[in-house]
């Protein structure tokens, strides 16, 4: 995978956690939510019908219904939960720890769901960023007060709901546009996000600059770059990578709290920062080549062509 990608997709996602925190200030969760989808999924759509009408050729029902499925639970589900911690008081760099035990939730289900095998060094990896989101998150709890301990739950359902979306996608027989399979995921997030809002009576935005900054950050950084990157690394270098990349959305995170807001950052979070960074080089060495659940078992008998192929896939 290329290294690029990688350091960019994980400033981009942990963009998300920051940018949450920004909007809250001024707004209803589901205020910065609406507007941060709704603009977005128009211009993509202007875009689409402007400039991109070749990408949709071919693009059938069934994989508009996929990108329906996905774009709820990737985006609705997994933000409405992260925002709502976050809303509760538990931190960012909390929140994104506790998101970060999903690679070892999809390592686990890998095997069962996808027939892709994680050999022992990535479980020795995926078990040391285990400790490391353990260690920070334990951290991170103590030092904040005020919090009730359930708001620490809030963040896994998300995470499930994010895992369930990566499963979909990689189980799909067919390969979709990134700039397609993001248009409808947009789409999806800003009609069940404008309808939820517009239910609860926060549909209007605040006339504050900080939230339209927050808006922006959220729309260029979080979702175009976070959730773009997501599904290019997947379909690039398959779901144990792009999933082990998440070890290290937490540690990126505090460091970006502590900064911009003051946030604790100590010991313990240096530490999970070191043991992240440990568990993605272990599963990143312990998979030197694949481009995804999809095409293992291809991989295994013709890894170069599949390659190659893929890779011209992407580039259309």
């Amino acid at each position: 995978m290329n290294v690029a990608f990688a350091v960019m997709f994980v400033l981009c996602w942990s963009s998300g956690f920051i940018g949450a925190k920004l909007g809250a200030g001024d707004a209803d969760p589901l205020t910065v939510l609406t507007w941060r989808f709704l603009p977005l999924a128009v211009a993509l759509a202007v875009g689409a019908a402007l400039f991109h009408r070749t990408r949709w050729r071919g693009v059938g029902f069934r994989a508009v219904r996929r990108g329906v499925v996905v774009g709820a639970l990737s985006q609705t589900g997994y933000l409405l939960t992260v925002y709502q911690a976050i809303g509760l008081g538990v931190s960012t760099g909390t929140t994104a720890l506790i998101d970060g035990t999903q690679p070892l939730v999809v390592a686990v289900l890998a095997g069962p769901l996808l027939n892709q095998n994680i050999v022992a060094r990535q479980w020795w990896g995926l078990l040391l960023g285990l400790t490391g989101v353990v260690i920070v998150t334990a951290g991170d709890a103590t030092s904040v007060s005020g919090v009730a301990w359930w708001a620490y739950l809030v963040p896994f359902a998300g995470m499930l709901s994010l895992v369930a979306a990566t499963f979909v996608e990689s189980r799909s027989p067919d390969d979709t546009d990134p700039a397609v399979a993001l248009t409808v995921h947009c789409a999806t997030s800003a009609v069940l996000f404008t309808a939820l809002a517009a239910c609860a009576g926060k549909l209007s935005p605040p006339a504050a600059a900080p939230f339209w900054w927050s808006v922006a950050w959220l729309i260029v950084l979080s979702t175009v770059g976070g959730y773009g990157l997501y599904w290019l690394v997947l379909r690039r270098s398959g779901i144990t990578r792009v999933n082990a990349l998440m070890f290290l959305m937490a540690p990126v995170t505090a460091i970006w709290g502590a900064v911009m807001f003051g946030e604790p950052f100590g010991v313990l979070t240096a530490l999970g920062l070191v043991l992240g960074l440990g568990a993605v080089v272990l599963v990143f060495r312990g998979q030197p080549r694949g481009r995804g659940a999809r095409t293992a078992r291809t991989d295994e008998q013709s890894p170069e062509p599949e390659v190659v192929r893929g890779s011209a896939r992407l580039r259309r």
